[in-house]
């Protein structure tokens, strides 16, 4: 994440709606990827150039949920990060406003990575064969009227799913313990269901889908029984040799998932980490063990840190020469997907 500043010159937050030195409202214009400071509720131009009229997302007017601005022409509309809602829960119920603001929080950042890596993103209404959408849902656990007794998050055919207890940071960390995790967090959650998405991009490169069987292994195989046998039996013996997670070693699926979501963990956090000359130049992706070896280096840095506040560990993983390898692989995806797919396909 880059460093944003008011036009007053104070610091602030991707997530900021005013500045704290002047009182003015602030907002991000995803076009110019720049924080606007706005002058009742709309602002010409800013401290960094680009000019034109801004106005917030209508989810941000209406709900007090988005910070992301769009342009006056089109006041009472949808940012580009929410145009990518297919369904939220409902808002009568308090607490769902409060649900959906940390939801929105973090798909925000989850957009800013994908853009930052110049990825193809289109919502499921622009394109309906190949778009991306998102379902933020409660269930019976939440919403006792509700007659589905359990949502679960995950991906299918074009449709990221949130459970809406996974904004809950008492839910979410006693989930957390259930399962046996040393990280569960709703920006992770979004960054691995991601890759479930881009991974169907992978069908365009007959070279990748190859290399990509001998790193994680068959995609093909039956992918229920696997994941049956992961929650009766637990992770594979030895498996953080291999597995950047004990999950990742349920199915060659979930393996890429978690390393593509991995590969954003750590290329955003290094471009925080540089903005803010907590390291020097900051590797390029493309350089992937240049960039592994440096954050080796950061992660202990960051770990010491949220010990010396009496934290938990942030980056609780460890990062084998394997595990290295698929990460790179990641990368290299990373990079032929926004270099554009292929003209032709052979297999």
């Amino acid at each position: 994440m880059r460093r944003f500043w008011c036009d007053c010159g104070h610091p602030l937050f991707f997530e900021s709606t005013q500045c704290t030195n002047c009182g003015e409202e602030v907002g991000y214009d995803p076009q110019t990827a720049e924080m606007v400071t706005l002058k009742s509720g709309s602002r010409i131009g800013s401290l960094f150039g680009g000019g034109g009229d801004y106005q917030y997302c209508q989810n941000g007017i209406e709900h007090k949920v988005c910070n992301w601005l769009v342009r006056a022409e089109k006041a009472g509309s949808l940012c580009r990060g929410c145009s990518f809602n297919r369904t939220i829960p409902n808002l009568s119920r308090a607490e769902n406003i409060k649900r959906w603001r940390r939801f929105e929080q973090a798909k925000k950042r989850l957009f800013y990575s994908l853009m930052a890596l110049s990825l193809p993103l289109k919502n499921g209404w622009e394109d309906r064969e190949s778009g991306l959408l998102f379902d933020f849902l409660e269930d019976k656990r939440s919403n006792p009227v509700l007659l589905e007794s359990f949502v679960s998050t995950g991906y299918l055919s074009g449709v990221i799913t949130i459970n809406a207890l996974e904004a809950d940071d008492i839910a979410r960390e006693a989930t957390k313990h259930k399962m046996n995790e040393s990280y569960r967090t709703m920006l992770g959650h979004l960054r691995h269901e991601s890759g479930h998405y881009y991974y169907s991009f992978l069908g365009q490169f007959a070279d990748l889908k190859e290399e990509f069987q001998q790193l994680f292994g068959d995609p093909e195989q039956d992918y229920q029984k696997a994941l049956d046998r992961y929650y009766a039996k637990g992770p594979v013996k030895d498996w953080s040799k291999q597995y950047i997670s004990n999950y990742a070693s349920s199915h060659p699926l979930e393996d890429w998932a978690e390393c593509w979501s991995h590969f954003q963990h750590m290329t955003d956090t290094l471009e925080t980490a540089g903005a803010y000359q907590m390291v020097q130049d900051p590797a390029h992706p493309e350089d992937f063990r240049s960039l592994a070896n440096q954050w080796r280096s950061f992660a202990v840095a960051l770990n010491e840190l949220n010990r010396s506040i009496g934290l938990a560990d942030a980056y609780p993983f460890v990062i084998t020469a394997q595990i290295e390898r698929k990460l790179a692989f990641v990368g290299k995806v990373v990079s032929r997907v926004a270099q554009g797919l292929p003209a032709e396909v052979t297999y």
